[in-house]
């Protein structure tokens, strides 16, 4: 018994790091291509708004890719929508991976379409993919390894942000991307080995008409995240690295080492963000309370940040002070939001939740983006944080319909 019980959890351990590796191993080609093609399309003489529009049908994708991708992946299997992803991506690199005079608008938010559909099925299907790997009662551990997942991917995110600004200088951009394809092949080949087939397949169809059919808590929880991350890139996405290049005269290879450094902190704090918010969720994991505090310990700093900006105080130390900070509430708020649309999901119907709750990531990121180049353009630096601390206080409110679990008082 005991022995069948070890082998149980030796195989989900097996398939975790599995799926890890396959996760990994997109997110630095995901990284590495978003610098490459910010970098390389500014170099060319793209303004910031243009900037934004490339990755348009990327984020665009994203939405429709995450709401049918759930639904797709109960029917095939998890496994198989995740491998599917990272083939869709080797093709887009590929494309991308043409003569300079190729590369119009259109061509490239037509290779950033492929990227964002390849992005949104390889995340879904890893993220689903957890939560079928614990039992029901296990919140805690499932805490702790949705935790470590989520912020080792942004830790390396950072590294695939370095490595396009890395790979831009040494190589140029043609180049770059089929080291990059090819490398990502490889695990492609080697992951599909290694996991089940019928991974996150249900054992029940589930029909379309439930892709729309949602809890209350994860309509709210999805309806937070749209403005969590809709916060997030709307500085972060297009207006930071243009305003970094162009207003304070960084090099190429600075920007994309600033990022680099950034996001791998920023992985760092979410995989330890079991560890921060304290004993109290060890077992249980964090709820609707846990949510709204940080979002508005976020919303707080934001609107410090935004003021300090307006205020004159030195642009340079003002954004990079700010953004230390904000990585580490920031990274908490995500850390939290991911634990929460599992726990609310059940596991027969897991990937079409999960599906659900990305598209409205997706959504939040799209908005984002495309007001990142916009009102840059238009207004600077400083109203994009201070929009982007309107968006938190949106997610604050929101958050304070999620529910809270009674803690239970025990004696010693």
């Amino acid at each position: 018994m005991m022995s069948s019980v070890f082998a149980k959890q030796n195989k989900s351990l097996k398939d975790y790091f599995t799926v890890t590796l396959a996760y990994w191993s997109f997110t630095l080609t995901d990284g590495a291509i978003r610098m490459l093609v910010v970098l390389y399309f500014h170099q060319l003489g793209y303004s910031p708004l243009e900037i934004a529009m490339l990755f348009l049908l990327y984020e665009l994708m994203g939405i429709v890719t995450n709401f049918i991708g759930g639904w797709l992946g109960s029917r095939f299997g998890l496994n198989k929508i995740m491998h599917a992803g990272m083939l869709l991506q080797v093709f887009s690199l590929s494309m991308l991976a043409v003569p300079e005079s190729w590369l119009s608008v259109v061509y490239v938010m037509l290779a950033q379409a492929l990227s964002g559909i390849a992005k949104d099925l390889n995340k879904m299907s890893a993220k689903a993919s957890v939560k079928l790997m614990f039992p029901e009662e296990a919140k805690g551990a499932l805490f702790r390894w949705v935790s470590f997942l989520t912020g080792s991917k942004n830790a390396l995110k950072g590294v695939g942000f370095f490595l396009g600004g890395l790979l831009l200088n040494l190589f140029g951009f043609q180049v770059s991307l089929v080291i990059l394809a090819s490398a990502l092949l490889v695990v492609l080949v080697l992951t599909n080995i290694l996991l089940p087939k019928e991974l996150g397949k249900a054992k029940v169809k589930i029909k379309f008409k439930h892709l729309f059919s949602k809890s209350r808590e994860i309509n709210q929880l999805s309806a937070a995240r749209v403005f969590l991350f809709g916060a997030r890139d709307v500085w972060f996405v297009v207006a930071l690295p243009v305003y970094l290049s162009s207003v304070l005269g960084w090099q190429h290879s600075e920007v994309g080492a600033f990022f680099a450094f950034w996001i791998i902190g920023y992985g760092i704090i979410q995989s330890s963000a079991p560890k921060i918010i304290g004993k109290s969720h060890h077992h249980q994991g964090p709820d609707g309370a846990t949510a709204r505090m940080w979002a508005f310990i976020l919303m707080l700093e934001l609107f410090v940040m935004s003021a300090l900006f307006s205020a004159g105080v030195n642009p340079g130390f003002v954004v990079v002070t700010g953004l230390i900070v904000f990585a580490v509430i920031f990274a908490i708020n995500s850390a939290v939001h991911s634990f929460l649309i599992l726990d609310y999901s059940s596991h027969e119907q897991v990937s079409v939740d999960v599906g659900f709750y990305y598209m409205a990531n997706a959504t939040g990121r799209l908005i984002g983006t495309v007001l990142s180049g916009w009102v840059f353009q238009q207004w600077g630096l400083e109203a994009c944080l201070w929009l982007s601390a309107s968006f938190i206080l949106a997610t604050t409110l929101i958050s304070n319909g999620l529910p809270v679990i009674k803690q239970e008082l025990t004696k010693e």
